[in-house]
């Protein structure tokens, strides 16, 4: 479908077409009218859907008819990283550049100058303000947060969200909200809290499911079977055989990202470190040199790897399992993208981890080519997942792993 089908404004679809928007994704074409009929919606989209675009278009397009109040937050769009805060608020710029709308990212990890610019942007108004929970539920604190004429009300990656202890958070600024808000809910993965969560905020809700892509056929995705303390010293070997550039690796815990880019950088391999405990200008910085090349390998956690948008990856290391079949389709998905149109997966699976793994593997429909390790490694494990299956069932064992985490 294309965007001039769609009951949008005329400067909406200028704004469009200036920025070569022509073709709706499909998560765009389902619930974009339902949002513009003043539908709750729940949608399971995964992130490089479109799905920002999605909510953002109709709400811009809504506010821009001047039918709601002046100097108010019309708009509250919630997200769990100051990353996507902010991919999110550079979309906004673009799509509303030739409507009168505002908008303003609120967001932690700054100084008191950015606090009083957020401050002063949500006294007056801004049409659209686009949070992470934390900051501002800190501003609300303070008395400067009026949300009671707000009329759009956004959770994006709300499994995320829920995943990082934001419920508690999410239910209060949703009090302050009037009874006929409209919700809207975006999620990559649909567990029962998420269903639990809409039946508490949503008013008969379309529900919207976009199909779990899976990687491209581009992506060459392989594996190493081995134990736990072969990993470090096969990636070492990695990487001095082939010079690393444009690599991100993936890991499921901030202590084991930092010690990982410690180990690295003591054999002199450019490496920087990217979780959610370093300071916001740091996490800037960290992604600008990154992306200017200036950085060869990037250690990331998952929370993290959500705001990493760069086209030009061409390896992915998934140190240790992810969470679910999901956040491996994410992790991996970072390379071959835009003109880097072919990339490479490479997974450490330990024993321990090797019954996770299959299940990614029966997910994907597909077996993953395990990589042969050089006989000086040592002994390594055979693949044998259902040896190490969880004995009271996988949902306990992965409630485990998740705790661990957090």
């Amino acid at each position: 479908m294309r965007f001039d089908e769609l009951d949008l404004e005329d400067n909406i679809l200028d704004g469009l077409d200036a920025m070569n928007f022509q073709e709706t994704t499909p998560v765009q074409e389902q619930t974009i009218p339902h949002i513009l009929a003043g539908r709750d919606i729940i949608a399971c989209a995964q992130t490089g859907t479109g799905k920002t675009a999605a909510y953002v278009l109709p709400i811009i397009n809504e506010i821009g008819k001047g039918l709601y109040p002046d100097n108010a937050v019309n708009a509250i769009i919630m997200a769990p990283t100051r990353e996507l805060a902010q991919q999110i608020d550079q979309q906004i710029q673009g799509f509303s550049y030739f409507v009168p709308v505002s908008a303003v990212a609120i967001y932690g990890g700054t100084d008191g100058i950015v606090w009083e610019q957020q401050r002063r942007g949500l006294e007056m108004g801004a049409d659209i303000v686009i949070a992470t929970p934390g900051r501002l539920i800190s501003h609300i604190q303070t008395g400067g947060v009026d949300l009671s004429k707000a009329s759009f009300f956004v959770l994006d990656e709300a499994d995320r969200m829920l995943d990082m202890g934001f419920y508690d958070d999410i239910m209060k600024i949703y009090t302050l909200l009037p009874k006929d808000c409209q919700t809207i809910m975006f999620s990559a993965t649909m567990p029962p809290k998420i269903h639990t969560l809409a039946q508490s905020i949503l008013k008969d809700p379309v529900e919207i499911k976009i199909a779990i892509s899976r990687p491209p056929e581009s992506i060459m995705q392989t594996a190493y079977i081995c134990y736990d303390m072969q990993k470090m010293a096969i990636l070492k070997d990695l990487f001095t055989k082939s010079h690393p550039k444009r690599v991100i690796i993936f890991s499921s815990s901030k202590l084991k990202v930092r010690d990982l880019s410690l180990s690295l950088k003591k054999k002199n391999f450019n490496v920087a470190a990217m979780h959610s405990d370093l300071e916001q200008a740091k996490r800037e910085e960290v992604m600008r040199e990154f992306k200017n090349g200036n950085i060869d390998i990037l250690v990331a956690t998952d929370v993290v790897a959500r705001g990493i948008d760069i086209n030009d990856i061409s390896l992915v290391i998934n140190f240790d399992i992810p969470h679910d079949p999901e956040d491996y389709i994410h992790r991996i998905g970072r390379t071959a993208r835009g003109l880097n149109d072919r990339g490479l997966a490479i997974t450490f699976v330990s024993p321990e981890e090797q019954y996770a793994f299959k299940k990614i593997e029966d997910f994907l429909g597909k077996t993953i080519y395990k990589i042969p390790i050089p006989k000086e490694f040592g002994d390594v494990p055979a693949y044998n997942p259902e040896k190490f299956k969880p004995r009271h069932g996988g949902k306990k064992f992965q409630r485990k792993r998740t705790s661990k985490h957090k």
